[in-house]
This record gives C-alpha cells, sequence and structure tokens, in this order.
C-alpha cells in the first residue's frame, strides 16, 4: 500500500527510534521531525486508524508489523538512492541524505530495485547502515560502538550513525569512513575523549561522536576486518 510522504517520514522516523527505545515517546518523535507536541499527536492518531502503529497512552507507540514493513521499504529507498549518488554520481557522504530524502518519496519500487541490481545488490550504505530487502526484512545484528572495544584491540568500522553534514564531513577529515581500521589507544575518564588509531593515524575523538561509530572487532587470526580500505569508501568520492 502506498502511503503519503507525510506518514512514510513519520514511520521511518519511529522506526529508527524504536531501534533505541521502545515505546517511542511522542516528544521523541516530535524532536526527530522538528514538529510540535500537538502535530505529533494527532497524525498517530491517524496513523492507529490506519492500524500502522499502536499507541499505548502515556508511554507512546510501537510500529505494528503492517507499520514496520511500510517503514522499511521507504528505508529501503532511502538507502539504494543514497549508495547510487555515492558511487554511480559521485556525491560526497557528507550531501547524500537530504537529496535521498527528496527522492525518495517519488521513486517508484521499480526504479529502487533496478538500481539495487546496478549497484550489485548491496547490503549497506555509504554510511554502513544495513539496506533491508525488497521483502522489508533486515538483518537484527548487534555491533559495538568505538568506546566499547577494549585498549589496543583492533576493529573495523562497519557503521556510521551520524547524519549532520558537519559531522560527516568531520569524520571523513579523520579517515572514519565505513571500512577503515581503528584501535583505541586511551579514553579519558568521566566521558572525556578517545584516543585512537584510524588506518594507522593518532586521531583524538569526542565520546558523543565515538559512541554513533559502530565497529566489527578483529578476530585473533585476522586483521581488523574484511570491509575494503576507507580509500575506496563511496564518502571519498568527489562531490556531483
Amino acid at each position: 500500500m502506498k502511503h503519503t510522504s507525510v506518514v512514510e517520514d513519520y514511520l521511518k522516523a519511529i522506526w529508527g527510534l524504536q531501534q533505541i527505545e521502545r515505546p517511542v515517546a511522542t516528544s521523541r518523535i516530535a524532536e526527530r521531525l522538528d514538529l510540535t507536541a500537538a502535530a505529533v499527536t494527532a497524525m498517530i492518531k491517524r496513523l492507529a486508524d490506519q492500524k500502522l502503529v499502536r499507541h499505548e497512552p502515556y508511554r507512546g507507540v510501537i510500529l505494528t508489523p503492517a507499520g514496520e514493513l511500510s517503514a522499511l521499504r521507504i528505508i529501503r529507498r532511502h538507502r539504494v538512492l543514497e549508495l547510487f549518488l555515492t558511487e554511480t554520481l559521485g556525491y560526497e557522504w557528507d550531501r547524500v541524505h537530504d537529496e535521498a530524502e527528496r527522492l525518495e518519496h517519488a521513486a517508484s519500487d521499480e526504479l529502487i530495485e533496478r538500481l539495487a541490481r546496478l549497484l550489485g545488490e548491496p547490503e549497506r550504505d555509504p554510511h554502513g547502515s544495513l539496506i533491508p530487502t525488497a521483502e522489508g526484512t533486515v538483518d537484527r545484528e548487534k555491533l559495538p560502538a568505538l568506546p566499547d572495544l577494549p585498549v589496543d584491540a583492533p576493529a573495523a568500522v562497519v557503521e556510521v550513525r551520524v547524519q549532520s553534514p558537519d559531522r560527516l564531513r568531520y569524520l571523513g577529515s579523520l579517515d572514519l569512513f565505513p571500512g577503515a581500521e581503528v584501535m583505541v589507544r586511551e579514553q579519558a575518564p568521566f566521558g572525556g575523549p578517545l584516543s585512537v588509531e584510524v588506518n594507522g593515524a593518532a586521531r583524538v575523538l569526542a565520546r558523543e561522536l565515538a559512541e554513533q561509530i559502530l565497529v566489527r572487532p578483529a578476530s585473533r587470526d585476522e586483521p581488523s576486518g574484511d570491509a575494503s580500505p576507507a580509500e575506496d569508501a563511496p564518502g571519498k568520492a568527489g562531490a556531483a
């Protein structure tokens, strides 16, 4: 079933927030979408009437199976478009989110599937986020964040959960793309910054940002990750 762009934005926002908290407070939805609490409350009632969410008074909302399927389909559109923009059109990774936001509601399912085939049926977008399948499923793998690594334990960056263009540009300047080899050398106490090694170079990273970087620890008998080197990451392509 095709939904309006507004409904799709709500479903996508709720799905993302559900990965952090469940049920999702309406205040968190309002914050994510930059809307008033009253506007969100009214829309939640409409979504509940359409059987897309279940509203628990004084607690928040949860996507129904139908709502989650619709959310994953729009997320697939968004992430395939992001990858197409970087790999085929040369966009940098800090520019693709807003562009994909504008395109995702107009793109047909057929177009997205053709793009996915062109890209080789990719599993992750330019930021390392998993791309849901065409059937609306997604891997639930839990990965540690960079601060969760033991000191001197090698790992590879898998996903960067940052949307701010300024922050993405900054992380790119540190070479912290998916595929980068990383190692925590020191963690300052009381929530202080991390001293890390990125592809062999010493860096200092704020803990708030480090917590948005998911990694895969290297096995004992392998180098730090099987992802492609950071210099081949799509985020480093030139702007279109």
